[in-house]
């Protein structure tokens, strides 16, 4: 075997060797064997090409449409070409199946369930590493910058695996590098002959043996680093986490039987779903109580604090009795009202905790579900969740007086312990504010009251979606710095400074009511999710409390005036929580990532999977970044389809109603029809009023009545916007958008349809739009420069 071939082999082994690392998070493991056989025939087509021999780029143009084809093979054989040749139908499928094994990404806990979703990402992820791999070490003759792509296939598994055999996958990826570096070694040293090491030992040696010093010298090198890279980081101290870095254990899937459920922080990814473009449904539901703006559905309470993130703590778990006991610290004097909630979630919705209303005393469910009693949620067992379940809940609407509450007695201690626990590392900013905005209070009921209105009324916050998540122990004095954020800053931080004052708090995750519908039901949507602090009160128990501005509601027992609270008593609702039925969407519904910014009123939150039962999000999403990332390879060419992609969703999405909004619709749809017709070959001209580009569009486009007449509305909506004093909002306007692309499309050739799809024309407005943004900032630059060039010499610093 040549060393090229033999350097081959080894670089897909070390692939492989890295890749087992990702064994354990998906059941079952066949994918592992498919990633094999894709990775050999990769490999062998490589060596084939070297072998004729191919330039190095056109090797590994061969490879990666071999890899292509036999994905397309695997994955796509219905919309393929001939079952084999991947068109436009197999990328689209490929994208919608890489959607769906990121929804299930963030839906499952760790093992999760070889959907074709998620053994598309681990395969495709594979042979992409292999490719690089293969790309770097053997066509190119550099195995060192191999150990990249190798790390970044390793890190996906090391930034998701909890298990204690971690350094078993450690080792078997850097055995693999080594390999590979020792392998090139020797392929290196055999193109210069025997090495001038000495002679033979004795009489009849291969001289080619002589190359053994050096690779024995390689091996140890190679042994004391691996020994220096497990050992050194024992000896390093941890970082920080974020404030919202979902490290750690908690409630999810597990094994039952008594024991304890062990998951992940259900906060997954939160920030980046608060804004999503179309808020999906979660779960409707119909109840007996006639008062829902406090009907809460709580998933489950986060009551570990470490000082940089909350999160679930390990509890052990019981089968579900068929009724719960009566909630912790409620005493008998407390009004209180039982009601029956049935919910329906949604057939996508798969959620590990069951979203109830709290305190439940009652749940009608099928499935495997399990109990913990010190939060009272339910947690799935075996891979059970949520989807497409209908349940019934009775719960207790408790509604204690201010007066009851100011006169809470002590918690007892062992609950009181638990839950004022404070981490050395919180900054001492946090319970110094505390105690400043408590000054004066007699009770702890009016210290949270204050902390609630500080945070909500008085405190100057603004609410923002948009604000960054903090990492690292400071990140709530941070916040209570800039005072911008959303629910999970509002919540930790009020929580935090809670503990500090001595009052026991958690952090309850789940929805607010949802929107009413004319049908009796409720609709709680993404949007709707939420996070809140729940105070305990002796006699009263788990209390919620409602810091984040303009969110939820507020409690009716915090509105009561108390000795030293200045709180006006208002009434805050959330735009979700109006009891008047309305079969109209609500205002959040319709609003884009781009109004949000524009318009505070149209942010609302959302967790995706944050509620959604899995995995531990930001990791999760990490990693499907970092696998995502070697497919960068393939996907580059297709940036600019992707681009129109998302142009085109952006621009036909949901809008707002407000004039404003109106008018922003209208024009990215007119935007969208003369893109969409340069993508076509009918390039923009901007010296044309919008009636005569349109009428250009439908004559060389050759549009049918239909399409045509599509095209005229949108120009003349565009006209109404440029010119009429007060223009009327035009409905459907992206339909008539999409009926002009399928009219365009149907006259189009084959070629002409490809191009639109794969190299559309206006994807040059990127190139323009950098081109812009560089030469605006090197004119800054100039003139800055100039500034201080000219600067007389008198005019230093005194």
């Amino acid at each position: 075997m040549s060393g090229r071939a033999r350097l081959a082999l080894c670089a897909a082994a070390a692939t492989l060797m890295a890749a087992c690392a990702l064994l354990p998070l998906v059941d079952p493991a066949t994918w592992f064997l498919q990633a094999a056989f894709l990775l050999a025939v990769q490999t062998g087509v490589g060596a084939a090409a070297r072998r004729v021999p191919l330039a190095r780029p056109l090797t590994i143009a061969v490879q990666a449409l071999v890899t292509l084809m036999l994905l397309t093979l695997s994955f796509a054989r219905e919309q393929a070409i001939a079952g084999l040749l991947p068109g436009p139908d197999v990328f689209r499928y490929f994208g919608e199946l890489l959607q769906a094994g990121a929804d299930d990404v963030g839906r499952y806990s760790i093992p999760a369930p070889l959907s074709d979703g998620i053994r598309l990402m681990l395969v495709g992820g594979v042979v992409v590493i292999g490719l690089a791999v293969d790309a770097l070490a053997v066509t190119f003759r550099s195995a060192a910058p191999a150990g990249l792509p190798l790390l970044a296939l390793y890190s996906v598994a090391a930034g998701l695996a909890d298990g204690a055999a971690g350094w078993v996958w450690f080792l078997l990826a850097a055995a693999g590098y080594l390999v590979l570096l020792l392998a090139e070694g020797r392929d290196r040293l055999s193109q210069w002959g025997r090495v001038f090491g000495g002679g033979p030992r004795t009489p009849g040696t291969d001289p080619s043996e002589g190359a053994v010093a050096p690779i024995r010298t390689g091996r140890r090198i190679g042994a004391v680093a691996l020994g220096i890279a497990l050992v050194v980081p024992l000896a390093l101290p941890a970082l920080d986490g974020g404030l919202l870095d979902a490290a750690g254990t908690g409630v999810g899937t597990g094994t039952g039987g008594g024991g304890t459920i062990s998951a992940v922080n259900p906060l997954v990814s939160l920030r980046d779903s608060l804004n999503v473009d179309e808020d999906r449904e979660v779960m409707s539901y119909r109840t007996d109580s006639e008062e829902t703006q406090d009907l809460y559905l709580r998933i489950v309470s986060l009551d570990e604090f470490d000082g940089t993130a909350w999160k679930p703590a390990k509890r052990h778990v019981d089968d579900v009795p068929d009724s719960f006991p009566t909630p912790p610290g409620l005493g008998d004097d407390v009004e209180r009202t039982e009601i029956q909630t049935r919910i329906s979630a949604a057939d996508w919705y798969a959620q590990d905790w069951l979203p109830m209303p709290y305190p439940a005393s009652q749940v009608g469910i099928g499935g495997k579900w399990r109990y913990e009693p010190v939060g009272r949620t339910l947690v799935g067992d075996h891979g059970q969740t949520t989807r497409g379940l209908e349940y019934t809940v009775k719960s207790l609407i408790v509604q204690p007086t201010a007066e009851q509450l100011a006169n809470a007695p002590e918690a007892p201690a062992v609950l009181k312990r638990e839950f004022t626990k404070v981490p050395e590392s919180l900054p001492p900013i946090v319970g110094q504010t505390a105690q400043q905005i408590t000054e004066g209070s007699s009770n702890d009921y009016e210290r949270a009251v204050k902390l609630q209105d500080w945070f909500a009324l008085e405190g100057g916050f603004t609410y923002d979606t948009e604000v960054q998540v903090g990492s690292g122990s400071q990140a709530i004095a941070r916040f209570l710095r800039e005072k911008e954020g959303f629910c999970v800053h509002f919540s930790f931080a009020m929580a935090s400074m809670a503990r500090t004052l001595g009052i026991p708090a958690r952090v309850a995750v789940g929805f607010t009511p949802g929107s009413p519908k004319s049908d009796g039901t409720t609709s709680v949507g993404l949007r709707d999710a939420h996070a809140w602090p729940e105070l305990y009160f002796e006699g009263v128990g788990w209390t919620r409390f409602e810091p984040t501005p303009n969110r939820g509601t507020v409690p009716e027992y915090t509105r009561t005036d108390t000795p030293g609270t200045t709180l006006p008593n208002p009434d805050v609702p959330s735009r979700s929580s109006s009891t008047a039925p309305s079969a109209e969407p609500s205002s959040s519904e319709s609003c884009t990532a781009a109004e949000k910014k524009l318009d505070q009123s149209c942010a609302s939150e959302s967790p995706q999977a944050a509620f959604g039962a899995t995995n531990d999000g930001s990791p999760w999403l990490m990693a499907l970044g970092l696998t995502l990332a070697g497919l960068g390879v393939l996907a580059v060419p297709l940036l600019p389809m992707l681009w129109r992609m998302r142009a085109r969703s952006v621009r036909l999405g949901a809008h707002g109603r407000t004039e404003a909004d109106a008018a922003a619709a209208t024009l990215a749809a007119w935007q969208e029809v003369s893109d969409t017709a340069w993508d076509y070959g009918i390039a923009p001209d901007e010296s044309q009023t919008p009636r005569k580009a349109a009428a250009r569009i439908v004559r060389v486009g050759h549009l049918e009545p239909e399409a045509a007449a599509s095209v005229h509305r949108v120009a003349d909506a565009v006209e109404q916007v440029l010119y009429a004093p007060r223009p009327r909002p035009t409905p459907g306007l992206a339909d008539d958008v999409r009926r002009m692309t399928a009219g365009l499309s149907a006259t189009a050739g084959r070629g002409t349809r490809l191009r639109a799809l794969l190299a559309p024309r206006s994807a040059v407005r990127v190139a323009w739009a950098l081109s812009e943004g560089w030469t605006a900032l090197k004119s800054r630059v100039a003139a800055r420069w100039t500034a201080v060039v000219r600067r007389p010499s008198g005019q230093g610093s005194g």
